[in-house]
């Protein structure tokens, strides 16, 4: 069989209250993970913050920037310097009074290839998201990298298939997950147990579903009243792990993957081929309680 094989770099790590401390840090971690061999590298979910969505707090406007703007100028000398591709997860300030959740690309020249806006946007104890954050309206994007075409989605976006079966019809070798979710102090361990395994497991299905791996980025570490619970993992094309972060601890992984295994699996597990479209119009809808 031919082989297509990249390194994937994660990092995932605490953040503090300091915008610049977090960056610094970032960087750091980036620099490490080319000197173990990465090539493309992501960044965890909002990485320049504290996870600032626990609270509907108009100062905290404050840490958005403009994309591009000044962390993806100095990701972009950074990436062409290590040869690197970097996706990076912001705060972005589109407008005054308008906002994303948004991840950007940088290729491994340095160019600035583009950003993804996260579609889908939380609203619940803990993640008052929709409070910052504007839908995106860039759709689901494919960005075509020196080492790989990568899809990137966000956090929230992890528990649609529709978000993921998109993105891999798009062209998509890997899907990479930039994310922020943890637990709540007040929970017991077996919500917390439960929660972690739904969590990745939709993810492997996508990753099954699709013929290709899954790279799910969390952070770590306790903030405010949430535990984040990092477990950041990496998947093959068929869901199968290949690697899971500890909860608690920071980590620096990097992990080779053989993209030719996607057209492997997806001879050998025809999905693709055997789907329905002409069947499909009801998934546009929002709920289907009118028919009989």
């Amino acid at each position: 069989m031919n082989t297509r094989k990249v390194k994937v770099g994660i990092a995932q790590f605490e953040c503090e209250k300091n915008k610049q401390s977090n960056i610094e840090k970032a960087v750091s971690k980036i620099r490490e993970l080319a000197q173990q061999g990465a090539q493309i590298i992501c960044l965890q979910e909002l990485f320049a913050s504290l996870y600032f969505c626990d609270v509907e707090d108009y100062d905290n406007f404050a840490l958005a920037e403009s994309i591009p703007g000044p962390t993806t100028e100095l990701f972009s000398v950074l990436a062409k310097e290590l040869n690197v591709v970097i996706v990076a997860s912001l705060f972005e300030k589109r407008a005054e009074g308008l906002y994303h959740n948004t991840a950007a690309v940088l290729d491994a020249d340095g160019t600035y290839l583009g950003k993804y806006r996260k579609m889908h946007i939380p609203d619940d104890p803990g993640y008052y998201e929709k409070f910052y954050f504007t839908p995106g309206d860039l759709g689901y994007k494919v960005f075509k990298t020196k080492y790989a075409n990568i899809g990137v989605l966000i956090c929230w976006d992890q528990w649609y298939p529709e978000a993921a079966r998109i993105t891999a019809m798009k062209g998509a070798d890997i899907l990479f997950y930039p994310t922020a979710i943890g637990w709540a102090t007040s929970q017991d361990e077996a919500t917390n147990t439960e929660q972690y395994n739904a969590w990745q497991t939709i993810q492997r299905g996508h990753s099954v579903a699709n013929g290709l791996p899954v790279v799910s980025v969390n952070r770590t570490g306790m903030e405010g009243e949430m535990q984040f619970w990092g477990g950041s993992f990496i998947t093959n094309a068929f869901g199968a792990l290949k690697y899971q972060a500890p909860h608690w601890d920071e980590v620096l992984h990097v992990e080779e993957l053989d993209l030719a295994e996607n057209d492997s699996y997806r001879r050998h597990w025809p999905y693709f081929r055997d789907r329905r479209i002409d069947s499909y119009q009801p998934i546009t809808k929002r709920f289907l309680d009118d028919e009989q």
